[in-house]
Formats: structure tokens, sequence, C-alpha cells
């Protein structure tokens, strides 16, 4: 007696075929009839194409003349990363609470998200544009910028994390007469303290990273250096500091990937 073996199939997205075939034929069209529509001057691609290449051939080899202005960008990057982390991690904090709906009410739970949600709401060159625009260029700009960038990340991740708390401490805290302040310190905080820290090491490689992005703005950094390399054609030295930038975001990757590893 043969037995035949049911075998599982992955169920399509969409169950019936003639709506599944359409959707992706209207992608189909919406993407030829985007590409045809765009405005591209291809006379100017055409010469793009040319100066790319000069600058590629000006760029090697790459130049390290000026390892002590390179070392100088870098370092006040690595100023501006860990200013922004940890004013970012200590407006975050309390703004999670805010925006956590099982412990704050509900209007200050409201005002919470909002402020998290403008945050997030602007890309980080943008927010070193406006800062710029008010307190002047250089690293005081690049911080601000950046502890903005912080909060909208650390504070909306911890925010979920103090949602997924084991309630059951909070409540033993009420019970026993503790008020608010301390039931935070002894209830909540223990339980979400390895995710703050671990979010403390990420965010402080992901300003890393955007210290040389704000920077081409005029936000201070090794972005500065980088966009002032390239104002005075100095291809050979912007590419020495382009190698810089991947090799430390290399190792900061690293090193964060590690300890998060050992603190999970």
């Amino acid at each position: 007696m043969s037995t035949v073996k049911d075998t599982w199939k992955k169920p399509p997205f969409i169950a019936n075929p003639v709506m599944r075939y359409g959707l992706y034929a209207a992608v189909a069209i919406y993407f030829v009839m985007t590409l045809a529509t765009l405005p591209i001057d291809w006379d100017r691609v055409a010469d793009g194409m040319s100066r790319a290449q000069r600058i590629f051939s000006g760029a090697f080899p790459p130049s390290f003349d000026r390892a002590g202005l390179l070392f100088d960008g870098f370092m006040e990057s690595l100023k501006i990363a860990i200013l922004a982390t940890v004013g970012g991690i200590a407006v975050s904090v309390p703004l999670a609470f805010m925006a956590a709906g099982n412990i704050a009410v509900k209007p200050v739970y409201l005002l919470g998200r909002g402020i998290i949600i403008v945050a997030r709401s602007f890309h980080p060159v943008i927010v070193a544009i406006i800062f710029v625009k008010a307190v002047g260029f250089g690293p005081f700009a690049g911080a601000l910028t950046l502890v903005v960038y912080s909060i909208g990340f650390v504070a909306k991740l911890l925010a979920e994390r103090i949602e997924e708390i084991d309630f059951g401490q909070v409540e033993a805290m009420r019970s026993a007469g503790a008020g608010f302040i301390a039931t935070l310190a002894y209830a909540v905080m223990p339980q979400i303290m390895p995710r703050l820290v671990g979010l403390g090491i990420y965010q402080l490689d992901s300003n890393l990273r955007a210290s040389a992005v704000v920077g081409i703005v005029g936000a201070g950094g090794i972005g500065a250096t980088l966009a002032n390399a390239f104002g005075r054609y100095d291809y050979d030295f912007a590419l020495a500091i382009t190698m810089v930038i991947v090799g430390v975001i290399l190792i900061s990757e690293a090193v964060s990937g590690f300890i998060r590893k050992r603190i999970a």
C-alpha cells in the first residue's frame, strides 16, 4: 500500500490569480511610465560621466599628507557623537516614560508620542541645516542635530520596551505603598536597563556615522573636512578621508556588535 506525502506550499500573496497578475502588470506599467516621464537630461549625464572620470583619476592614489587635519576632523566627529549620544539618552529616558501607554496618563502619553514622531519625521541633514542656520556653523550644530536624531530612535524603542515589561512588579511596588518615582526606579528601570545599554551602544555607533553626513552641510566633524576637500578639488585627500570614514565605521560596527552580544 503506497502512501502519498502531502507537501506544504506557501500560499500566494493574493489568492485570486487574475488580481495577482493584474497587480503585477499594474506595477510594471507604473514603473515603465515613471521611468519614461522622468526629466532626465542625457547630455548632462554624459558630461557627468566625463567629470566623474576626472574626479576618480585625480583621487588615486589617496593622499595622507595632511594627516593632522584628517585626525582633527575625525576627533571632532567622535566628540560630537559622544556628546549627542549622552544628551540624546538623557532626554530619551524621561520621554520614553511619557510615551509608554502602560505608565503614563493619556495626555502625557500623547505628548510624548507626538514629540517622538516629530523627532523621527525629519532627516538628520534637514535638521542640521536648521541648526546651522540657528546657531551657526560648527560642531555645536552637529551635536544638537544628533541629539534630535537619537531621541527619535532611542525614545521610541525604549517606550516600546517599557510597554512590554512584567507589570506584576509595578503592581507589587504600588501595593506596598511606593511612590511613582520609586516604582519607576525599582520596578521598571531594572527591566529596561539591558535594552537601554544596548540602544546606547548602537546609537553611539549610528551617531558616529551620521556625524560624517551632517558635517557636509556645515555641522562640523569629518564631514566638514570632506566637503572642504571637495570644494578645493583635492580629490586625493577626499579619497583618504573617505577611506578613513569607512575604516572607522567598520571598526565601530564590529566593536558595538561584540558589546551588544556580551550584554544580550
